[in-house]
């Protein structure tokens, strides 16, 4: 199994990366973790990673960190991919930018492909600070599921991380707690343009609703900084309840 996190914003993809090992771990703590970068690199080891398990069946992470940065050890993975998707082990693979005949050959094999800074997509260049947050705050005040997935999928298109959007969700349920619970915007604490939009989303939702909801966002925030949930799942299944 292969996931590739790749792109300009190498520290961003890094994180990433990072994220989805530890939540690995946790889901597999008797796992073994490699890592092979261009120094520690060894032809028999990579190979014993494609096909090999611990003791008791252990299963393998195996984070392979910008191996492309030497032309031969790109060829040696890329020539690989096949056995990589088809391991039984999960090999990580960290790079910066990929050549478009690399990348393909990653998309047909790999179970999830993330590039991190600028991508391009139908001949421009996208960058996350291009995502209107303030549309998903209007698709949940709506309550509009449908406009809700999509827009999700737009922010994780544009490498919107899953802290940064669950901050914006937070405060647009906050709002419409305090608009429901207020007359005016200064008992609500909130300028006039945000209480008037608080207020008439507000009518889509019980307050029992709200303060459930609520309630969800501040669990899974804590839930994933002690990382019992994965953020990014836990934010699908958030959007598929509303």
């Amino acid at each position: 199994m292969i996931y590739l996190f790749y792109g300009q914003d190498i520290d961003l993809a890094r994180r990433k990366a990072n994220g989805v090992v530890d939540s690995l771990l946790k889901k597999r703590p008797d796992a073994s973790l490699f890592r092979l970068d261009s120094d520690t690199w060894q032809e028999a080891a990579f190979d014993e990673y494609i096909g090999g398990q611990g003791l008791f069946s252990q299963k393998y992470i195996v984070v392979l960190d910008r191996l492309f940065e030497k032309k031969e050890l790109k060829e040696y993975v890329v020539d690989h991919l096949k056995e990589l998707k088809a391991s039984d082990n999960i090999f990580i693979v960290l790079e910066n930018n990929l050549d478009k005949a690399t990348l393909v050959k990653f998309e047909k094999n790999a179970e999830k492909v993330q590039v991190f800074g600028e991508s391009k997509e139908d001949g421009k260049s996208k960058k996350a600070g291009e995502f209107n947050m303030f549309a998903i705050t209007d698709a949940l005040g709506a309550r509009n599921q449908k406009r809700l997935w999509t827009l999700y999928q737009q922010a994780v298109r544009h490498n919107v991380v899953p802290e940064e959007l669950h901050g914006i969700l937070f405060w647009q349920v906050k709002s419409m707690l305090l608009a429901a619970s207020t007359t005016n915007p200064n008992d609500a604490g909130l300028n006039p343009f945000v209480y008037s939009k608080a207020k008439n989303y507000a009518k889509n939702f019980s307050i029992a609703e709200l303060k459930k909801i609520s309630s969800q966002l501040v669990a899974m925030y804590h839930q994933a900084h002690r990382r019992e949930v994965d953020f990014d799942v836990a934010l699908e299944k958030f959007f598929l309840s509303i």
